[in-house]
């Protein structure tokens, strides 16, 4: 294996990273929010997925870089916590195994030396001595942490069939698995940066059912609360974390509500092939996809008051090398509505290849974040479209008025304004400019000023202006995505939209708005019309950005 010695390379500092900072601990839940239990502030996860339930019942990467390495790298990319994948067997019946030894029992004695090179005390730890040297190092550096069960049998997960999938499968014992839970549960008492347990991933099969998920989802939550109330549950549906319609009719009844949060996971081939990104008009799609993911899942934030939970997307991504442009389509259309609503979430995956997978050592992990060797970013790009979705937008207990940033989910810029009254596109943060917006047919308003937003005609940059009444200072939503932002050219009386030409550019343009409903030539199945170009998204925001 090529050798490479140096910590993460200085290009990551150029990252618009989050502050190094650790949060107010445990949490707990209020109405659709995650919260700090002291203070009922908001406290948002933005996690990576580290995966360690394969075969090796190790966190993947301690092969290729310094445990203190990878988990700096967490920070410097964005994210706030981690979801930590393990197996159920690793603590019922592997827990005494030393790591060394069931590397050298799966053949992977060259990868035992690489782990023992970067990180020479594991490979003579027992898998729960490692798995406890991570979360250390994740507390040390202030990530929080959601411990997830994501299989019984170590393997990789998941299919239809694998014995792994639900209750009373070949290999998911429902006693062995509340057993494991307990012994975790009880374990990390005093571990605060484990904010949460993941109850299990990706329930599925033909053995599921909604009465035994609600007696097994209750049974384990009890389980966890009575050995550590800390924790958050976070609670998976059924058919691949994609399903819990069955709870609106009939809400879970729990004795530890107000540490319940659901979860679910939303891929572009989730419900449907993912060649449909590119194969229906987008407009239409984005909104029948978003539309039926709430009706799915989705529904559980949305609930009014006290009924409402909330909701973590504990897996979403898309493959980073090469952005396919179904999968860039699908995250546009994810991005603006996790931004719009504020979404807790978690990205798969962190990982940039494994120790052991399908058969194979050293495998690449196209959906990484991560590159190869743990040591950059695999697609710097991709990951500052993720940047809006890893601010906290809102907060129930802010004193800050409401206001808008105007997100450009291809790209994940935010518009802000210069001294020369022009909007260009940047990083979203701190410098994001602020705006207000009364509805359609409304002027967008730059806060704390008389200036809005004025469309000057095809193929201008937009511009501030005074004159807010006029017909090209008033904006709509005029797609069946809402997404296109629209104001009628004062000759022509025609929509003009806000549209971002290029990522090479900062520049914003109005052009004449494609891809409406009845406009579609063009839009579908490789057409050059690009209708995410002209996608902008009002974000509510109540919260002061520091960076």
């Amino acid at each position: 294996m090529e050798t490479h010695h140096h910590p993460l390379l200085s290009f990551l500092l150029l990252l618009l990273l989050l502050p190094f900072s650790s949060h107010p601990l445990p949490l707990s839940t209020n109405n659709r929010w995650i919260v700090d239990s002291a203070t009922g502030q908001r406290v948002k996860l933005a996690c990576a997925n580290w995966p360690g339930a394969a075969e090796t019942m190790l966190p993947e990467g301690l092969d290729r870089q310094p445990l203190p390495n990878i988990v700096a790298a967490i920070r410097q990319l964005g994210f706030n916590c981690v979801r930590l994948t393990y197996a159920t067997y690793m603590v019922t019946r592997h827990a005494g195994d030393r790591v060394g030894r069931t590397f050298d029992g799966l053949g992977l004695g060259s990868v035992k030396d690489e782990i023992a090179r970067f990180n020479p005390l594991v490979v003579r730890m027992t898998h729960l001595q490692a798995f406890d040297a991570v979360l250390d190092e994740l507390g040390r550096q202030g990530v929080m942490v959601d411990i997830d069960n994501h299989v019984s049998k170590p393997m990789w997960c998941c299919k239809e069939k694998d014995g792994n999938g639900f209750f009373g499968d070949a290999y998911f014992d429902p006693k062995e698995w509340l057993l494991g839970l307990t012994v975790l549960a009880r374990r990390y008492v005093y571990k605060p940066q484990v904010i949460g347990m993941g109850l299990r991933n990706e329930l599925r099969g033909e053995r599921q059912s909604e009465a035994t998920w609600r007696k097994y989802v209750t049974l384990a939550g009890n389980a966890i609360h009575v050995a550590n109330p800390n924790v958050l549950i976070f609670a998976g549906g059924i058919s691949y974390a994609s399903v819990l319609s069955f709870l609106k009719k009939k809400p879970l009844s729990t004795t530890f509500g107000n540490k319940l949060v659901y979860e679910s996971h939303w891929y572009p081939f989730t419900a449907g092939p993912e060649k449909v990104w590119t194969e229906k008009p987008l407009n239409q799609l984005c909104r029948a996809k978003i539309d039926g993911y709430v009706n799915t899942t989705a529904f559980s934030f949305t609930a009014g008051g006290s009924a409402a939970v909330p909701l973590f997307v504990g897996e979403v991504g898309i493959p980073g090398a090469e952005v396919k442009k179904s999968s860039d389509n699908f995250l546009s259309c994810f991005a603006t509505w996790a931004a719009e609503n504020d979404l807790d979430w978690a990205w798969w995956g962190l990982q940039g290849g494994y120790y052991f997978r399908d058969n194979r050592t050293g495998m690449d992990e196209y959906f990484g974040a991560l590159s190869y060797f743990w040591d950059r970013p695999r697609n710097p790009f991709l990951l500052n479209r993720l940047r809006l979705m890893q601010l906290k937008n809102q907060d129930p207990t802010s004193r800050v008025g409401k206001a808008y940033l105007l997100f450009h989910p291809q790209t994940g810029d935010c518009m802000i304004n210069n001294n020369l009254r022009e909007i260009y596109a940047g990083h979203c943060g701190r410098e994001s400019s602020r705006f207000l917006y009364a509805g359609d047919g409304s002027p967008i308003m730059l806060a704390g000023s008389n200036y809005c937003l004025r469309a000057g005609g095809d193929g201008v940059r937009v511009q501030l202006t005074t004159a807010c009444n006029a017909p090209e200072s008033r904006w709509w939503r005029v797609s069946s995505s809402k997404l296109h932002l629209a104001a009628k050219e004062e000759k022509t009386g025609e929509y003009l939209c806000l549209n971002r030409d290029s990522v090479f550019t900062s520049d914003v343009f109005t052009r004449k708005c494609v891809c409406l409903v009845g406009y579609e030539t063009g839009c579908v199945n490789g057409g050059d019309l690009e209708p995410t170009a002209q996608w902008f998204k009002l974000v509510e925001t109540n919260v002061l950005y520091t960076n």
